[in-house]
């Protein structure tokens, strides 16, 4: 069963709430996306970390329910 990026946002604003979310379904098929997340939270995180963070909230979807998700993410 594929994520929808309706979804996937409501994953990540659960965890970073004050996060701004632009998810582009790059197939069409809601399963490959790639997402620009910016938050106040990633201030002195690392990108690793940050991304950590990300992946950490789609619950265990990653890889799973969602293929692929290629992350940009930056301070708020």
């Amino acid at each position: 069963m594929a994520l929808s990026a309706d979804k996937i946002k409501e994953y990540i604003l659960e965890r970073i709430p004050d996060a701004s979310i632009e998810i582009k379904d790059l197939m069409g098929d809601n399963n490959h996306y790639s997402a620009i997340i910016k938050s106040s939270v990633f201030k002195g995180m690392s990108k690793i970390e940050q991304h950590k963070l990300v992946y950490k909230s789609l619950k265990g979807k990653m890889g799973n329910e969602l293929h692929a998700l290629s992350l940009t993410t930056e301070e708020k």
